[in-house]
């Protein structure tokens, strides 16, 4: 790559991985089909022969709940810890990942059980069965203007062309710059399409009364710990179900911390 873009490697790389540049009903084409794919082959190529290809098995390992679940106070995904692996008292819980930092504990959020996670998700799932109402509420989004800074960025772009300046490093950066504010500003807005995806996914459900990987990853967008003992379940169109939880502070003998996420009214907001 020239060393004028040698700074974009990851932004150059974002978009030639993410297939929305392709379009779609929802977003505008920024490059060709043929492109895109001969771009994916080509990287496929150079991710084997620099040994960057990923393992198989590796990534069956990862959890569904794997960059889904955030901490309400530091902002850091919550990661899973085993203790006392390979012994009869091992112990699986997800903790934020700040919860140790250089030896120190750091932040001292909740920590979850897998099953503790699980219920929350059907919880509020069920929750949002009952209140199908919801989905038809969300607010529409106003499409954004123009911004100041790709306007300038536009001008800036004529006047190097105007004066011929078409190998200054100036004009490469100011290109990658315009594309990447052309495509935030033609983001549309999704969530109808996103609401009726959920709707389609519980229409044969009456009520969930077990953990359904494939539904947790098809319709959860994330889910925020905060440490005033509740759970903000994301859905992925913008729908927010609060899961009020009680704590007694002290893990359980089955490694459990002991919350309680039964039967409780709980607020909505979207």
């Amino acid at each position: 790559m020239p060393k004028i873009l040698s700074g974009y490697n990851g932004s150059v790389g974002k978009i030639l991985q993410n297939v929305k540049y392709k379009g779609d009903t929802l977003y505008p084409k920024l490059i060709e089909k043929d492109i895109f794919t001969k771009a994916q082959q080509r990287r496929a190529a150079k991710e084997s022969e620099l040994g960057r290809t990923q393992q198989i098995y590796t990534i069956r390992k990862q959890s569904a709940f794997s960059g889904k679940a955030r901490c309400g106070e530091c902002g850091e995904m919550y990661r899973k810890y085993i203790e006392h692996a390979g012994k009869p008292s091992e112990k699986i819980k997800w903790k934020c990942k700040n919860y140790i930092l250089q030896n120190r504990v750091c932040c001292e959020n909740h920590f979850y059980t897998e099953n503790e996670i699980k219920d929350i998700f059907i919880s509020a799932t069920n929750e949002l069965i009952k209140k199908k109402w919801l989905m038809d509420k969300i607010p529409k989004k106003e499409l954004p203007k123009m911004s100041l800074e790709l306007r300038q960025t536009e001008n800036r772009i004529k006047e190097l062309e105007q004066e011929e300046q078409y190998s200054s490093p100036e004009l490469a950066e100011l290109l990658f710059k315009r594309a990447e504010l052309y495509y935030i500003g033609s983001k549309i807005d999704d969530r109808k399409s996103k609401t009726e995806k959920i709707k389609e996914a519980l229409s044969d459900i009456n009520a969930l009364t077990e953990f359904d990987e494939e539904l947790f990853e098809a319709i959860i967008k994330q889910m925020t710990i905060c440490k005033d003992t509740k759970v903000e379940v994301e859905f992925i169109n913008g729908i927010v179900i609060e899961r009020p939880i009680e704590t007694q502070g002290k893990d359980g003998k089955d490694g459990s911390s002991k919350k309680d996420c039964g039967n409780h009214t709980t607020p909505n907001k979207i």
